[in-house]
């Protein structure tokens, strides 16, 4: 057996995958040890919005008569959803330009034994993983300062597992796409011109199924992700309000996400290996 041999068994098909699988999971620890390491700041980008949501729009205003005294039901799923999602797009957009930017940190990514599509895929599962805790410290959240208002049931427990995989999924394929292509000096800009249309679209703060009276606003609506997310903790926490019809079934719930979150991985994917691959060839310029 010669040389050229041995390095060809060394490299095999078993030893890499092995390779690359070890590469991604200590990676994606490498991301969640941070994250452990940082909880309060974890916890404050994560709880402070959500507070005032709850406190303000579900206890306050039913509290002086603004609002029926069941709205808060009514406005926690779309506060879960809203926090999954946008947990789980901010955890990898704002790190991606940052590492795309000044700091270079891409590159070292992509020294380690993975394709440049795996090191997006690694970004998006950590990224999920905080959207699910997220929306998860929502729920005992809503508990606290509902207070007598708070009525939820786990009776689809099965829905709220699918919906919240989904919507943390979508949110990190959006957050993936956007860190790709937008660029350090216009991040600010893009949360100002992508977050506010989101917030006020994705069905949060009233049920999709009563937009019937005005149903160019409910088209409009059904091209935010977030609606999706939305209607489906609806269905899974509180089935009696009414829903969309889409989330009453299992096969049909799945399609209008998926097809948002196989765009978006799709155009991220080649957008992150693109902005890879040109960072990757500066790096070697310079070493030249």
């Amino acid at each position: 057996m010669n040389s050229s041999t041995t390095i060809t068994a060394q490299f095999s098909t078993p030893n890499r995958t092995r390779m690359i699988a070890t590469a991604f999971l200590q990676l994606l620890w490498r991301d969640l040890w941070v994250t452990l390491r940082t909880w309060q700041t974890f916890l404050a980008m994560t709880l402070v919005q959500p507070i005032f949501f709850l406190f303000i729009f579900g206890r306050l205003l039913p509290m002086l008569g603004q609002a029926n005294a069941g709205y808060g039901v009514l406005f926690l799923p779309g506060i879960i959803s809203l926090t999954t999602v946008l947990t789980a797009m901010q955890a990898v957009s704002m790190p991606l330009v940052i590492e795309f930017g000044y700091t270079k940190e891409i590159e070292d990514r992509l020294l380690s034994p993975m394709p440049v599509w795996m090191v997006g895929i690694q970004k998006m599962v950590f990224a999920s993983i905080r959207g699910l805790i997220a929306g998860a410290m929502i729920v005992p959240l809503g508990r606290l300062i509902l207070g007598s208002g708070f009525s939820i049931s786990f009776e689809y427990w099965w829905l709220l597992i699918i919906v919240a995989v989904l919507a943390s999924l979508v949110g990190a394929g959006l957050g993936l796409t956007l860190g790709t292509f937008v660029q350090p000096s216009q991040i600010g800009l893009m949360f100002s011109v992508i977050l506010t249309p989101m917030l006020f679209t994705g069905c949060i703060y009233f049920p999709w199924a009563m937009l019937d009276k005005l149903r160019w606003f409910q088209v409009v609506t059904c091209i935010n992700p977030i609606t999706y997310a939305s209607e489906g903790f609806r269905a899974s926490l509180v089935p009696n309000i009414p829903h969309a019809r889409l989330v009453h079934h299992r096969r049909t719930i799945r399609f209008p996400v998926i097809v948002h979150l196989s765009g978006c991985q799709g155009i991220s994917s080649q957008g992150a290996r693109l902005q890879s691959l040109i960072h990757l060839a500066k790096g070697r310029r310079c070493l030249a």
